[in-house]
């Protein structure tokens, strides 16, 4: 018998680091570690249930300009256009689906809101009725027995960012703060850092941390692990480390700039509104890592991170026109064939989303990594931006689903309703539905050539 099979007996799928922090209890969830899956790696050694499915959503506002994003080709032979090229490497693990629209039905197109709710509730409303978002149809099936049902982050600051809605009680609000979210998932209480007299303790982060907190209990288990595993989880706490500490840094007060206004006293990151782009995504690589170690630690197995709100107030730095206000006011550039700045907003997105992925791709499990195990959904709100448009969505997923999708393709569906991707992708993560939407946007097949 195996050395892992061995510590299998010993160590369980659901083993925990438990400890004590400045008198508050605490516990580290474990990732899935290979001494307890069987031979093949793709079960538990235990009980022969599969490992778990997983799914995320992930929202950038605005589109991806007009026509420029579609390849030349379909299927799997196909070149990204440039507002793409960040997501190359993930190429091989993406689908791209392009053509798709959202049917209005005789309803008004209310710009920033009926897109997304024709093509994650499957229905157009002339109210702003938005419940039952394909996330938790996906997760009743997937996500029971977990910690939370579901984890909702908008790296914007605004909580009203969020796009996942449960059918008896509508819109979910999002957590703002990596640092709120942390305490969430990891356990350790310490003061509130939105208290009026808080002052930023570095040693919560840092000399206190989590794992410290977890030493005698991870230095026993550690010992009892083959030398993959214990690779596997010295690769686990250094990346948790490493998130404590870019979180520690947002603790500290910044060195005061030259023609800085005076802000509100600085503290962690609280998840207060922003409104430089580039902040965003920093902010969006912490939530990625956080929500990485939900889903391996087993808290959850839904998460949904939008970047902004679809009328974004995000902007360069040193320009006070917002990505949302260039759409409708950026000249479309005659040589590029395009609007210039509005492209900077998408080619940054872009490797957002790439940024996303690749987190999930680095954490393996047995034989595939977490991306290859599940599904993230990319979506946006409008088609073409500038026209604010429901038709010709640029969409994307990424993941096999534990193989349940073919991956690679570039799939056209001209005139199609997007909520024939919707309902792909909920067969694809278990969800027993043969037809889903309204009126024109109910559709009774899925695409046939992205499904095994």
């Amino acid at each position: 018998m195996k050395t892992s099979m061995m510590s299998s007996m010993a160590i369980t799928r659901r083993k925990a680091l438990r400890g004590m922090l400045a008198g508050s209890a605490v516990t580290v969830g474990l990732p899935i570690l290979d001494c307890v899956l069987n031979e093949s790696g793709n079960a538990f050694a235990a009980t022969g249930e599969r490992l778990p499915a997983r799914f995320a959503t992930w929202f950038w506002g605005l589109g991806l300009g007009e026509g420029d994003w579609v390849p030349k080709t379909a299927g799997t032979d196909y070149e990204l256009p440039p507002q793409l090229q960040a997501l190359k490497p993930l190429q091989k693990k993406m689908n791209l689906f392009s053509g798709g629209q959202v049917f209005l039905d005789g309803q008004s197109n209310n710009t920033h809101f009926t897109g997304v709710q024709g093509l994650m509730t499957g229905k157009v409303s002339s109210t702003r009725d938005y419940f039952g978002s394909i996330d938790t149809l996906v997760g009743d099936v997937i996500g029971n027995g977990t910690r939370f049902r579901s984890i909702e982050v908008a790296c914007d600051g605004d909580a009203k960012t969020s796009w996942s809605a449960r059918q008896n009680s509508g819109p979910q609000p999002a957590e703002v703060s990596p640092t709120a979210l942390y305490t969430r998932i990891f356990g350790p209480e310490y003061k509130d850092p939105n208290a009026a007299e808080f002052v930023p303790d570095t040693d919560v982060m840092v000399r206190k941390s989590v794992l410290t907190g977890v030493t005698d209990e991870r230095q026993a288990l550690m010992s009892r692990l083959g030398a993959a595993d214990r690779a596997k989880m010295d690769n686990y706490f250094t990346s948790l480390r490493a998130l404590e500490q870019k979180l520690a840094i947002q603790l500290e007060k910044p060195a005061p700039m030259v023609g800085c206004t005076k802000p509100a006293q600085a503290k962690n990151d609280d998840g207060h509104p922003l409104t430089l782009a580039l902040e965003a995504m920093e902010r969006h690589n912490i939530f990625a890592g956080l929500l990485a170690h939900a889903l391996a630690c087993g808290q959850t197995r839904v998460v949904n991170l939008a970047i902004t709100q679809g009328m974004s107030g995000l902007r360069k730095e040193g320009d006070t026109t917002s990505h949302h206000t260039q759409t409708h006011e950026e000249p479309v550039d005659s040589t590029l064939g395009y609007q210039k700045n509005c492209a900077w907003f998408q080619g940054l997105y872009m490797q957002a989303l790439a940024d996303f992925a690749t987190t999930f791709d680095g954490i393996k499990e047995g034989d595939k990594s977490m991306l290859d195990r599940m599904v993230i959904f990319a979506f946006t709100d409008h088609g073409a931006p500038r026209l604010h448009s429901v038709r010709n969505y640029p969409l994307m997923t990424l993941g096999t689903g534990d193989g349940r999708m073919k991956v690679g393709m570039h799939v056209p569906k001209s005139g199609d309703a997007v909520t024939r991707i919707g309902l792909t992708v909920m067969q694809a993560m278990g969800v027993p539905l043969s037809a889903w939407g309204t009126q024109s946007n109910r559709v009774t097949s899925p695409i046939a050539e992205v499904l095994v």
